[in-house]
């Protein structure tokens, strides 16, 4: 999903010195790609270039990615794993519809200077023309709505019925997806009206107004 916030490796207590390394070089090689995409489009950009940018060996890229469109998915997963962050913070029974529209106000509304959404803006429009990207996008849309499932789960509870989660989920992650579409496709600012986040809410509320699950609680 993805994605409207840089995305930033993991580095909790569990995670190795090698993984920390290996997220650091994954996100070093997608920030290369994202400017050299900005720069020159991703016709214009090789995995070589790519890898040079990131100051890499072309086998160190290729160990990570199988593309140069795939080098930009960490960036545009960032998002959603932020806002699912955020909502696995919040406590089981809690209001979902509310702390969904709080998680998506704050993932994608970034303090100023930081190039996030803009970097969205970029690849989406990018992506237009190139098959390849849009596959990269729906495929982190995807990935995001299921790491989604069992986060939304844990706060409904166990009475809610499996496949409300699952719709819910969809919607969620369908609204940001379209929020930022329609967003990167004009040129609203990345606050206020028209902005990704006030979209996002407007999205969510007009695919999620009839689910039982979020009357509950």
């Amino acid at each position: 999903m993805r994605s409207p916030r840089p995305y930033s490796p993991a580095t909790g207590p569990g995670q190795s010195l090698t993984e920390r390394r290996k997220a650091a070089t994954q996100l070093d090689i997608a920030r290369a790609a994202c400017a050299l995409f900005a720069e020159h489009g991703p016709d214009g950009t090789t995995a070589e270039d790519i890898a040079r940018r990131a100051g890499v060996a072309l086998r160190t890229f290729y160990r990570y990615f199988r593309s140069k469109q795939d080098a930009v998915a960490p960036l545009l997963a960032g998002g959603g794993d932020a806002w699912r962050a955020l909502l696995e913070a919040e406590e089981p029974g809690v209001a979902l519809g509310p702390a969904i529209e709080r998680a998506i106000t704050s993932s994608l509304t970034l303090p100023d200077g930081e190039e996030g959404l803009e970097w969205t803006r970029g690849l989406l429009r990018a992506s237009a023309d190139d098959p390849a990207l849009r596959a990269v996008w729906f495929q982190v849309n995807q990935d995001s709505e299921e790491r989604l499932v069992p986060v939304l789960a844990r706060l409904a509870g166990d009475s809610a019925d499996p496949l409300e989660i699952r719709l819910l989920a969809a919607a969620a992650t369908d609204a940001i997806r379209v929020s930022l579409e329609v967003w990167s496709a004009g040129d609203a600012p990345q606050r206020g009206p028209g902005s990704p986040a006030e979209l996002a809410v407007r999205c969510l509320r007009e695919l999620t107004g009839g689910m039982a699950v979020l009357r509950r609680g």
